[in-house]
């Protein structure tokens, strides 16, 4: 958790001004006064990140609505924070928001980060929701190549035999066909 929570800290630590609400928040301990700034009206989006992001980390599943919101972020930095600690918070609805979030054909732009995050939960939900977003990303002139090679990425990584026919196809774009060469190759050979 370091590293990420020092880029976090950072980042957070600017937009809030380096006020002392801000210190007082990064350095608590109790989690209910995490959670309490995740519900109570007024809060600024840094303080609800930071609260989020901790609670997250601390296996603290009051934290899963907020950090499933800032997945969805249109902000890149927060949706990778928000993955990192859904990553570790442990909540067994994790991998069904993930996959609901990879595809929603109306937020696919914002799609990279619940798409790696569901490559690294190897949930039953990962390789059903990443072929569904892959063979989308696949029409001709798709805008969303990073997502696509994403899941190109992800389906190699999980090495699952359903993903075989999907990656066929991406051979054929040439964005896509190196990493989909080497997604193939970690798919066992079917006997």
């Amino acid at each position: 958790m370091d590293e990420e929570l020092r880029s976090l800290t950072e980042r957070l630590r600017q937009e809030s001004g380096a006020t002392a609400a801000y210190d007082r928040l990064a350095a608590t301990e109790d989690l209910d006064e995490l959670a309490g700034i995740l519900t109570e009206p007024g809060q600024p989006l840094w303080a609800r990140e930071l609260a989020a992001f901790r609670l997250g980390f601390a296996g603290d599943r009051r934290a899963f609505e907020s950090l499933v919101l800032f997945l969805n972020h249109r902000d890149p930095q927060r949706c990778a924070s928000a993955a990192q600690a859904l990553a570790r918070l442990g909540d067994p609805r994790t991998a069904r928001a993930a996959a609901a979030l990879a595809t929603n054909e109306l937020r696919v732009a914002y799609a990279l980060h619940p798409v790696r995050l569901l490559a690294d939960l190897r949930a039953p939900e990962s390789v059903p929701a990443l072929i569904t977003t892959l063979e989308r990303r696949l029409r001709p002139y798709d805008p969303h190549r990073r997502v696509a090679l994403a899941c190109v990425e992800g389906l190699g990584s999980l090495g699952d035999a359903r993903a075989r026919a999907v990656l066929n196809e991406a051979l054929a774009h040439p964005v896509l066909a190196e990493a989909a060469v080497h997604a193939l190759a970690r798919i066992p050979k079917p006997r």
